[in-house]
């Protein structure tokens, strides 16, 4: 039977101390004070907005470039996210790229 790893006390870079119990090395801290207020970004988790945002999306017209099909292949990214994704592009008159 495999035993729940151990969570160990981690400093960020900016001081924050948290634990953790995965090999992750994003401080909850840092991720919770640099999460958007507005717009489509503050509607998704911390790793779907980090995997749009490490390909350049920040915007709706942005993320309208892409297929559906490529954006689900970030990681982060799952149909949830892509649900929320296609609703924010619906809204603003927008969808994705065609097939």
């Amino acid at each position: 039977m495999a035993t729940e790893k151990e969570k160990q006390l981690r400093t960020c870079l900016k001081g924050h101390e948290y634990y953790k119990s995965s090999d992750c090395p994003t401080c909850p801290i840092c991720e919770a004070e640099r999460k958007p207020t507005t717009g489509f970004l503050s509607l998704i988790s911390a790793p779907a907005r980090r995997a749009l945002e490490a390909h350049g999306i920040s915007s709706l017209k942005q993320l309208s470039e892409y297929r559906e099909k490529e954006i689900s292949t970030f990681h982060g990214i799952g149909p949830k996210v892509i649900s929320i994704l296609k609703e924010a592009l619906t809204e603003n008159n927008l969808q994705f790229k065609a097939n």
